[in-house]
Formats: C-alpha cells, sequence, structure tokens
C-alpha cells in the first residue's frame, strides 16, 4: 500500500513539472513572437526630427547653418543665383541680430531664413519651457531681419532628444535635420566635399553645409551643376516636406500619410 502511495505522489509530481515546464514554455514562445512588436512600439514613440522625405520625384533640398561670421553669404548668395537655386539657411538668432544686412540679404534673394536656435546652446540641457522661449526669442530676431517668422528650426550641434522634439512640435515648429553631410566644418578640401555630398545623395535628401565653411564656396558650383546633371531639382526645405499628415520612420524619413479610403457608391 505504502509502495502504491508513493508511486501515485512521485507520478502526480511528474505531471505537475511537466504542467510548469509546458506553461514556461508556453510563455517563452509568446514573448518570441510578441517581442518585435513590443520593439516596433517603442521605436514608434520614439520622438524623431525629419532627416530626409520619402519622393518619387528628383527633389532635394540644400541647406547651411550660419552660426558664426558673414563672410561668405553674399558668395553664397551670388553662386545660388548664378543656377537659380533657393535653399535654405538656418541662422541663430544672436547671428540675425549682429549681421541684419546679411540675413535681409538672404531673405531678398528668396531664400528661407529658418532658426537655428537663439545662442546655440544645448537643447538637451534645457526644460521644455526654456526651449520655447528660445524659439520665441530667435524668431523675434530673425524675423525683425527677415519679415518672416521661421516655421523650421534644425537644433544647435544636431542635438536632440525626445523631450527636445515634442517642445520644438509644441511651439508649432518642424525640427529638421539632415542626411548629408558635407562636413564642410571639418575644412576638407573640396573635392572631398564634393565627393562626399554627390555619392549619397538620393531623392528627398536635405544636404547640410555651413555659411562659414572654408572650401564650401569653391565646392559648391561644383555639387549644383552635377545635381542639374542628374536630373535632380533643389528646393527649398519647406517646398520638400509635407505639411499635412505625415508618419517618420525610424531613419527619420517622413512619409505622407496615405489618403483615406473611400468605397465608391
Amino acid at each position: 500500500m505504502i509502495r502504491k502511495r508513493s508511486v501515485k505522489i512521485l507520478l502526480l509530481r511528474r505531471s505537475y513539472l511537466l504542467i510548469l515546464a509546458a506553461l514556461v514554455l508556453a510563455g517563452g514562445i509568446f514573448w518570441i513572437v510578441s517581442w518585435p512588436a513590443a520593439v516596433h512600439t517603442a521605436a514608434a514613440q520614439r520622438q524623431l526630427p525629419i532627416y530626409s522625405v520619402e519622393r518619387e520625384q528628383k527633389v532635394c533640398s540644400i541647406s547651411f547653418d550660419a552660426a558664426w561670421g558673414n563672410e561668405d553669404t553674399q558668395t553664397l548668395i551670388d553662386i545660388l543665383e548664378r543656377y537659380n537655386i533657393k535653399a535654405t539657411f538656418f541662422v541663430v538668432g544672436d547671428w540675425a541680430e549682429k549681421y541684419p544686412d546679411s540675413a535681409k540679404a538672404l531673405a531678398d534673394a528668396g531664400h528661407e531664413v529658418m532658426s537655428h536656435s537663439l545662442h546655440h546652446d544645448h537643447y538637451n540641457s534645457l526644460t521644455a519651457d526654456q526651449i520655447v522661449a528660445d524659439l520665441k526669442a530667435a524668431n523675434e530676431k530673425i524675423s525683425a531681419a527677415t519679415g518672416t517668422v521661421p516655421t523650421l528650426i534644425r537644433c544647435p550641434y544636431g542635438e536632440y532628444d525626445d523631450h527636445v522634439i515634442s517642445a520644438i512640435r509644441s511651439a508649432g515648429m518642424e525640427p529638421i535635420q539632415w542626411d548629408v553631410d558635407s562636413l564642410d566644418w571639418k575644412d576638407y578640401d573640396a573635392d572631398t566635399i564634393y565627393s562626399r555630398v554627390t555619392s549619397q545623395v538620393q531623392a528627398g535628401s536635405i544636404v547640410l553645409f555651413h555659411n562659414a565653411a572654408l572650401h564650401t564656396p569653391e565646392a559648391l558650383p561644383r555639387i549644383l551643376e552635377k545635381l542639374i546633371q542628374d536630373g535632380f531639382s533643389v528646393i527649398p526645405i519647406s517646398q520638400l516636406i509635407y505639411t499635412g499628415e505625415y508618419t517618420i520612420d525610424h531613419t527619420g524619413r517622413q512619409h505622407a500619410a496615405p489618403a483615406p479610403h473611400t468605397d465608391k457608391p
């Protein structure tokens, strides 16, 4: 009798262990199946600026950051005018205040003059309220010189996190990055800048230059000639991006939201 009872207890224990093992296995399978969706959800919640735009046409944008010096501003205006191209200049509020004639010359030539912050501070170290105040103050200085209030901003140093992007969009502005970096600020020679840009540009690209870089005026004409030769139209960023409903994927590429489906009667 005792032996039979022991065997019965042993069988019950084995049954419990098998059930437990099955539950653990089922849980593991569920986690494996669910994990990609969880990762996708987390990625979708990340706040990103616009790095590039999904476009079928061969269009791209040229942008310049202006924080120090204005020596090359008129030279850049003349080069762009030669090729009938309009660009986007992201200028610091202090720069617009220090060089109002240069800021106005850009606007008068038909280029977009957008914000690059007030003092070129690190936005990651500021609170959301401080960022919004900085945006407002910068816009006031830029609009005083150009007559137009900026709607786009490029964060100083290209730095941002979720709270920075949320603060910018709460102020009604769109944060803009780039997907093609000329690295002209490193004082690379004109050939290197040319190769970097022309080898990376694609439909919907946003190219980054600086208005006070050493070799940009030398490299820019060749770059523009190559883009035109390859069939690209160069347009300001406000004309490149989508301003209605849109999505931004994990690479920062902006996509137009699909049109709502309507059944025909």
